[in-house]
């Protein structure tokens, strides 16, 4: 039955019972008065009239109260779902003793319509912002792309698209790192930063440079920037959004730059090679016959070669790190052989400069895997390093110490002019230097990056510390050789063959 009909039939059968009740009241109090009283005329009237009077009230205050229930829940849902209801609580129709089915589907109704116009407004809101952001996203000429917390792939715009050599739905709901092959030139990926801040932050922001995109189907390979922006947790699941800014023709100029260079100054190492010899062979047969003036023209003359040797190495070797051309052959050596002969062979550079190096190595170190010329030309670029920017001090601390980890580690300490904290992020960039002091202090920019791929193709790792006017500290580590032969018994390579390549690639696999 229709729930209002059956409140209809409920109120015409208690308004029949109020008014019957009312009547026999009235002939109730007439036969009183009449009868028992004894009363007759005007004083039966006024009793009667007292009686309707009196009746009259309480029955309208009681039905009235009644009646209006189910109007009252009505009006208590409609406040509840109002706007401005300031904490109007929801009715309970349950409780009503009248029209209570009327109500609770009446309420419903309510509720639904309710529940409707909100998803009407919050579409016609969405719409809007996705309107609106389509347009910006769509119109942005950088390559945009925005994962979701799972890093799939749920917006990618024409530019991106345009600029991977994908269609922007085939990159839809896939993973990242299966659309996007990138490799990084040092351990600090896209993928390791992504990792840290899920666990560490609500919000983050980072950026890399010189990012190489390896891409398919011939498509030509991309040199960018690369941008990205974090934000956990927002109602539009829009964790991730990445922005690549294109500079693969400087980029490729740079690489062929270096390429260039190293071909021109393999020209050098012949004759570079003859002067050595000649200063050797000049320093050893008139040694006692010069005057102190003329002998330390010699010293300056060799340690100068040495340094242009130096210079020559890091060039050769960058290109063969960048072409993925430089292997290393790792075998059992004493590290404090090793470590002595080097500060040896770079000392008189340092004594050109008035600079003392104090050498402290620990007894007792295990032997380490390496690859003897690669580890002297970090060894080269380090200290050559802490001698350009010692300023005024004259002395240089090398310490090598078995670390916390069981590790072979080496520190290299000046106390000289000292880094921005700004900037040490930026050190082992290939061809970054220090705008403030690069004009003062010669340098290619080069000898931290290739020194980095070194230790690292090792299995080590290369660190900095400073501060601005009291120095700097550069470490590294080495795996002993007991541990490295290990992992290459493992491995199956007994030579214990690594290549010391710049580009680091996401290691993250496909996540579901």
């Amino acid at each position: 039955m229709d729930y209002l009909q059956r409140l209809t039939r409920q109120t015409k059968l208690r308004l029949f019972v109020v008014i019957l009740i009312d009547n026999s009241v009235l002939i109730g109090g007439w036969w009183l008065g009449n009868k028992i009283l004894g009363l007759n005329g005007s004083e039966l009237i006024a009793l009667l009239v007292i009686i309707a009077l009196v009746e009259t009230g309480l029955i309208a205050t009681a039905l009235g109260n009644y009646l209006m229930q189910p109007l009252q829940a009505i009006w208590q849902t409609v406040l509840h779902l109002a706007p401005e209801s300031n904490g109007v609580a929801a009715p309970k129709p349950e409780s009503l003793r009248f029209g209570r089915e009327l109500v609770a589907s009446l309420s419903a109704h309510i509720y639904r319509l309710t529940t409707m116009a909100q998803e009407a407004a919050d579409d016609s809101r969405q719409q809007n912002n996705d309107l609106q952001r389509n347009f910006i996203a769509q119109n942005l000429p950088l390559p945009l792309f925005v994962l979701d917390p799972t890093e799939t792939i749920t917006f990618a715009n024409e530019a991106a698209a345009r600029y991977v050599g994908i269609a922007a739905a085939d990159m839809i709901g896939k993973n990242v790192y299966m659309m996007l092959d990138m490799s990084f030139p040092s351990e600090e990926t896209f993928d390791t930063w992504l990792k840290a801040v899920k666990t560490e932050k609500a919000t983050a922001g980072s950026s890399w440079e010189r990012v190489r995109l390896n891409v398919r189907d011939n498509h030509p390979a991309r040199l960018f920037d690369l941008a990205a922006y974090y934000n956990r947790d927002n109602p539009q699941h829009v964790e991730t959004m990445l922005v690549l800014f294109d500079h693969t023709k400087q980029y490729s100029q740079d690489d062929q730059a270096v390429s260039f260079i190293a071909l021109s100054v393999h020209e050098l190492r012949t004759p570079l090679t003859l002067l050595r010899g000649y200063i050797e062979v000049l320093d050893d047969e008139l040694k006692d016959q010069l005057t102190p003036e003329l002998q330390d023209f010699m010293l300056k003359l060799r340690a100068q070669a040495d340094q242009l040797t130096a210079f020559v190495n890091n060039i050769l070797n960058v290109a063969r790190v960048d072409d993925d051309q430089l292997e290393l052959k790792l075998q059992q050596e004493d590290w404090a052989t090793t470590l002595k002969s080097a500060v040896e062979m770079i000392a008189l550079r340092a004594q050109v400069r008035g600079i003392t190096l104090k050498c402290r190595i620990a007894r007792d170190l295990p032997p380490v895997g390496i690859d003897e010329l690669s580890i002297r030309e970090v060894l080269n670029n380090l200290i050559d390093n802490a001698i350009k920017y010692s300023g005024r001090s004259q002395v240089i601390k090398i310490d090598s110490y078995l670390n916390k980890e069981g590790l072979v580690e080496t520190v290299v300490q000046d106390f000289g002019l000292g880094i921005p904290t700004s900037i040490l992020s930026n050190l082992f960039t290939k061809f970054y230097r220090d705008h403030r002091n690069r004009a003062q202090i010669g340098g290619t920019g080069l000898g931290l990056y290739l020194s980095k791929a070194i230790v690292t193709a090792h299995g080590g790792n290369l660190w900095v510390r400073s501060k601005e006017g009291e120095g700097s500290t550069f470490g590294f580590t080495l795996l002993p050789y007991a541990q490295l032969s290990e992992v290459a018994k493992q491995s199956g390579d007994q030579e214990i063959t690594r290549s010391a390549h710049g580009w680091i690639k996401n290691h993250s696999l496909y996540r579901r």
